[in-house]
């Protein structure tokens, strides 16, 4: 980083990471991190901008519309790279990430890259209320909406949340994408896509 031109002594941004790994596939809480740091919350901004413009984190924007519901307005970060992501969280072996309380952020955030990576991140965005109900991403493409869920599970099921997002944002269909070997219809709008079916099923809608 000090080769771009960014001046920030290593040991603090070291600091920074290792906390931001706490965060990884949560809404951005800059205070917490400030207090946690012992720094100022425009110091934590200014961090999170940096390794956001250098593609090692990704700020994802929260979506709003008129609702009538209170919308989250902070965005959600993710560390781009799985494996950087497993380093500091000091996990040598897939026998210990499984064991993780972060494995579902994990995967979340793994399944999130490989969604992007086929449709762009130009207008893509998570959405989220105050009173629980949210999506993990949505694209806009062509004009249409499409939602996207992302659960650690063989066989994921529908949940209220999923029907929520599906009605509220009028999408147009909704994948949860798991790390099973089925792909398979939940009901008229929704489908559960194993990740190595991902391109393939996209793919056919024009993604």
């Amino acid at each position: 980083m000090p080769q771009l031109g960014i001046s920030v002594a290593s040991s603090a941004l070291r600091r920074f990471w290792t906390m931001l790994t706490h965060y990884h596939a949560q809404i951005w809480k800059g205070s917490e991190l400030a207090r946690s740091l012992g720094a100022s919350e425009p110091t934590m901004r200014k961090y999170l901008d940096l390794l956001s413009s250098t593609f090692m984190v990704r700020q994802l924007a929260p979506w709003h519309e008129n609702l009538g519901k209170r919308q989250v307005k902070a965005p959600k970060v993710y560390l781009r790279d799985s494996g950087l992501l497993h380093c500091l969280m000091r996990q040598t072996s897939f026998a210990d990430l499984e064991a993780h309380p972060k494995l579902g952020a994990s995967w979340e955030g793994f399944a999130l890259e490989q969604v992007l990576s086929i449709t762009g991140d130009r207008d893509a965005y998570f959405w989220a209320t105050h009173g629980g109900a949210e999506l993990d991403l949505m694209v806009n493409r062509g004009g249409k909406k499409y939602g996207f869920e992302f659960k650690y599970g063989d066989a994921p099921s529908t949940t209220k949340s999923m029907h929520t997002a599906l009605n509220d944002l009028k999408l147009e269909r909704l994948f949860v994408v798991h790390p099973g070997k089925d792909s398979y219809e939940m009901n008229d709008q929704m489908e559960a896509v194993a990740i190595t079916h991902l391109r393939a099923r996209l793919s056919q809608l024009g993604m």
